[in-house]
């Protein structure tokens, strides 16, 4: 591939160094759309509160942050480079949104229905997007059964993510591997 890579990801486990790998991808973009998964910070758990203010406190003043789920929207618009942090904390939030927790009727087509969404928009996205995720089954074998299921579909997201990125890596104790 010539020039640079339009679609790549990210993956490593917790505190491996692949968010701020991912920055540094971005760094020379003046301007840069950084998208936050997660749940925002809200006082009731101090421990997430400080892992979204270490990670802001990194990001430029010219960045824009946008808290969002919905991926595909900011994926169909112009604009400068998206950095979406993280798969992870989406596919949590996507798959409380579907009522898979809760067993509820149709949980599952709504949950392949947002993440074949979410591929096609990565695939089809006109941007620079560099996303974060975290690589799972490399290690304990979570205890129940919704562990079980998260660790499954996680892996199944990473995996179409993968295979529609020109750019792969994996970073393990702080450092990056390139896999593609």
């Amino acid at each position: 591939m010539i020039g640079r890579p339009r679609r790549t990801l990210v993956l490593g486990g917790a505190r491996s160094g692949k968010s701020r790998h991912a920055e540094q991808l971005v760094a020379r973009a003046r301007r840069v759309e950084y998208v936050a998964c997660g749940l925002p910070a809200d006082g009731s758990d101090p421990e997430w509160d400080g892992r979204i203010a270490l990670h802001r406190d990194r990001r430029r003043a010219s960045w824009r942050t946008v808290e969002t789920v919905d991926l595909g929207a900011v994926l169909g618009r112009p604009g400068p480079p998206v950095l979406v942090d993280c798969l992870s904390t989406w596919l949590a939030r996507v798959m409380d949104d579907c009522g898979v927790w809760s067993d509820a009727a149709g949980a599952d087509a709504r949950l392949d229905a947002a993440v074949d969404a979410l591929v096609t928009a990565w695939e089809g996205t006109r941007r620079r997007v560099v996303a974060v995720s975290n690589e799972v089954g490399s290690g304990v074998v979570p205890a129940t059964a919704s562990g079980r299921r998260y660790r499954d579909e996680l892996g199944i997201l990473n995996t179409r993510i993968a295979a529609a990125s020109q750019r792969v890596w994996l970073l393990t104790a702080g450092l990056p591997q390139r896999l593609r």
